[in-house]
């Protein structure tokens, strides 16, 4: 596919379905099971359900546990697994052999990169976060910070206030990519060197790129970095999260959680612990068996999946559905270099607004206190979805439908 920049926005449906019939990215759909009506604008939060992941998940349980049992930690290859599914999201992240590991969550990963990171710069006692990141970030960074004395979490109002801030106090910066309310993609190569420049390391949170864009990085010369696999990677609800960590920093590198899996040697069953060699150091316990076979049938399709295609088609859904909405408080940047792969509006209504939205049978999601996001997926979200699901939230704002007392009632989950 041609470079987005020269791709004219479609004005009617017609040209949309044109543009379906030749994506390159078309044939991946039937990999997906999608709503039978309707259209699914929630991958920024939940990926959907490969075609192959049951029967995946069936073989790991019927076959490697039902028939192998222990025997399967050696034939399935069990004790492999955060390492070869680690090597297929390293192609996804620009990262080298050794450097991703799939363990844990989010959190618990985060919360070891950042202990390690402190431990790797005494002397120095600030941690550099943005007030607006995924809470779950900031909420560690507090965590951790309160367990170094007089060592502290320092939010920015503003990332135009990240220089004033970096000083040689600052042990680490952990960001988001992409943000997860507006969609602003940062500048990750930029912000990393002025970081180093400082003397501190750079963390990375790729949970709403990591599979929605290209990413690379050794090249942006990144220290440490965590996501997760359960958003546009598609391996299912609170599939394991990964972890990234340069090789260059292996040999310094003091983790806390230091679990059996994380010993040199497990089954030797010494008293004493012991890191293992590389990233393996980064285990704690092992995940949770059947998530990663979620994550083990969707790396199949990513290993057919070209991410420069992905990001010109989710460039080219974005553009379309702020294109068909532009009298909207669009919150996400026009500019495709400072845009992920999502799309944000503001609305003081947009939950309920979103509900009505989902009634019709068009899911995106809402961040409180008011913005109304969607998020395209190009692996499976045509032209036609993101066209459709522009005249139907016009349809609904249109008709005051939101204004219904049903579409008012919030769940422990919004």
């Amino acid at each position: 596919m041609s470079d987005p920049k020269s791709l004219a926005v479609p004005t009617t449906r017609e040209q949309c379905a044109a543009l379906d019939a030749v994506d390159p990215l078309g044939p991946l759909r039937k990999e997906f099971t999608l709503p039978a009506e309707g259209i699914y604008l929630d991958g920024n939060s939940l990926g959907v359900l490969p075609v192959r992941t049951p029967e995946t998940v069936r073989r790991t349980v019927e076959q490697e546990w039902g028939r192998g049992l222990i025997t399967s930690w050696n034939a399935a290859g069990w004790t492999e697994l955060p390492h070869t599914l680690g090597a297929g999201i390293a192609r996804l992240i620009g990262a080298g052999d050794g450097e991703v590991l799939v363990c844990d969550g989010v959190s618990v990963n985060l919360f070891k990169i950042l202990t390690a990171a402190l431990r790797m710069r005494p002397g120095r006692h600030k941690v550099l976060g943005e007030r607006d990141t995924f809470p779950t970030d900031l909420y560690i960074a507090e965590g951790v910070t309160g367990l170094f004395e007089g060592t502290r979490s320092v939010l920015l109002d503003s990332l135009d206030d990240l220089d004033a801030q970096l000083d040689d106090d600052v042990a680490a910066v952990v960001l988001s990519h992409v943000d997860y309310r507006t969609g602003v993609l940062l500048d990750m190569a930029g912000i990393t060197e002025r970081v180093h420049r400082a003397g501190a390391l750079m963390i990375w949170d790729l949970c709403h790129s990591a599979g929605a864009l290209p990413i690379d990085l050794t090249a942006c010369g990144v220290d440490f970095a965590v996501g997760c696999t359960y958003k546009y990677l598609n391996a299912g609800p609170c599939a394991p999260g990964f972890l990234y960590a340069a090789t260059r920093h292996h040999d310094a590198v003091r983790q806390p959680l230091t679990g059996w899996f994380g010993h040199s040697e497990p089954f030797a069953f010494r008293p004493e612990y012991q890191p293992a060699e590389g990233i393996t150091r980064f285990m704690t316990s092992f995940p949770p068996l059947l998530a990663l076979a979620g994550l083990r049938a969707t790396l199949e399709i990513w290993d057919q999946v070209d991410l420069e295609q992905v990001r010109t088609k989710s460039l080219a859904l974005t553009e379309l559905f702020m294109a068909r909405l532009a009298d909207l408080e669009i919150v996400t940047p026009g500019e495709p270099e400072r845009r992920g792969s999502q799309v944000a509006i503001r609305h003081p209504d947009g939950f309920p607004v979103v509900q009505a939205l989902i009634e019709r049978g068009v899911i995106g999601d809402f961040r409180a206190p008011d913005l109304m996001r969607f998020g395209f997926t190009p692996l499976y979200t045509s032209y036609t979805d993101a066209w459709d699901a522009a005249e139907a939230l016009r349809e609904v704002l249109a008709s005051g439908e939101w204004r219904a007392e049903r579409f008012h009632r919030r769940g422990a989950v919004t």
